[in-house]
């Protein structure tokens, strides 16, 4: 049995030796093109021939469908203009998975990097907080809150992948936050997971009907293969779960999540909203702001109500709990509830006809648009 035992060892050595002679064989021009993928990148044509990927092209496409979409439905459909959003992400041994390159973890940093950015600048009066899943225990990585830097900084160095994940933990730890928000702001989980299980302390049904009321719509994005508990989850709470099958689908379905939802019929409760407008304090003052508690100079902003200190907006002061924006981020807010109706793409040949009575030139660029310099693709980006 030994002598087995031996064989086997030795004999799996030696398919162990066979496997690096084979990545050995590889030049160094075939490993780039193995770990990059490069193929993805193309796409076959009318004709039969491979073309490389219009991103722009795509990517104006996928704006104008979000357009249509937007416009047909505004008149009828109520969204909230302030989210509070925790974004929980599955940091199990399952998001070390390579099946995205490099890892699944670096693709979800990377783009979840992108989402935050992208949420803010769509909705300036909403606020965002990170919890992450490892070792079966839900963590708060960064409290709620209007500083895309600040949680974008907290994930990058806490990118560590180990053990179970939980996501009945993940739920109790966000609807104890969520349930402290006021009844006007819209409370909203988006879940990034990468496990195909869940090590539960208890009965994870009676979770979720606790998110459900407590009004929290919990959306899932899955890394691996579809899983009932998650749509079940999304289902109940009126989310929406959706598996990335690339890293651009990914993208694409996380980038869905940054325009506000429609809000839910029982939800959607109307409030009116005691907001202050500070001022900007001068650059030479010396303060202690409120949220930190230290003392700063300059580059800080004065509550109207208590005059204390913050540090940025939007925010909620911390010392008489008033709404601090600016009004820049009000006006911006309004652009989900009076969409610009779509554009409407018009050739060259219907610009020649001399009984077109359509603008000539671009709005944006005001050159001609029968000059071949104002391709349609720029009158594209300024429209």
């Amino acid at each position: 049995m030994n002598n087995g035992a031996g064989r086997r060892i030795n004999g799996g050595a030696e398919e162990d030796d066979d496997e690096d002679d084979v990545n050995g064989d590889l030049d160094a021009w075939e490993r780039t093109y193995t770990d990059e993928r490069s193929w993805e990148s193309l796409q076959e044509d009318e004709s039969g021939m491979l073309r490389p990927i219009d991103n722009q092209a795509l990517y104006h496409s996928q704006y104008r469908r979000r357009l249509r979409s937007l416009s047909s439905t505004a008149a009828r459909i109520q969204k909230g203009l302030i989210r509070y959003l925790y974004i929980v992400i599955d940091l199990s041994r399952a998001a070390s998975e390579m099946d995205f390159r490099p890892s699944r973890i670096a693709v979800i940093a990377k783009h979840v990097e992108t989402f935050i950015r992208e949420f803010f600048y769509q909705n300036p009066l909403s606020q965002v907080g990170i919890v992450t899943i490892k070792d079966g225990v839900a963590h708060c990585l960064t409290d709620i809150g209007g500083s895309p830097e600040s949680h974008i900084n907290a994930l990058m160095k806490k990118l560590e992948c180990s053990g179970d994940s939980s996501l009945q933990n993940a739920l109790d730890l966000v609807d104890g936050y969520l349930n402290q928000i006021p009844s006007y702001g819209h409370r909203e989980v988006l879940i990034l997971y990468s496990a195909l299980s869940t090590c539960d302390p208890g009965d994870i049904m009676d979770t979720i009907q606790k998110c459900r009321k407590s009004k929290i719509r919990c959306s899932v994005i899955g890394l691996a293969a579809e899983m009932f508990i998650c749509k079940h989850l999304c289902q109940e709470t009126g989310g929406t779960y959706s598996v990335a099958l690339d890293e651009s689908h990914f993208k694409e379905l996380i980038l869905e999540h940054a325009p506000p939802p429609p809000a839910i019929a029982e939800f959607a409760v109307a409030n009116l909203i005691k907001m202050g407008f500070p001022q900007r304090a001068a650059e030479g003052s010396i303060s202690i702001c409120s949220c930190h508690k230290e003392a700063k100079v300059g580059a800080g902003y004065t509550c109207p109500r208590c005059k204390a200190r913050a540090c940025e907006l939007p925010t909620e002061c911390c010392v008489c709990g008033l709404t601090l924006v600016s009004s820049p981020h009000l006006a911006r807010s309004y652009h989900h509830l009076f969409p610009i109706a779509p554009f409407d793409e018009v050739t060259s040949s219907h610009l020649n006809n001399p009984n077109c009575k359509l603008q000539r030139n671009c709005f944006g660029c005001q050159q001609s648009l029968l000059d071949p310099e104002c391709d349609l693709l720029i009158c594209i980006n300024y429209c």
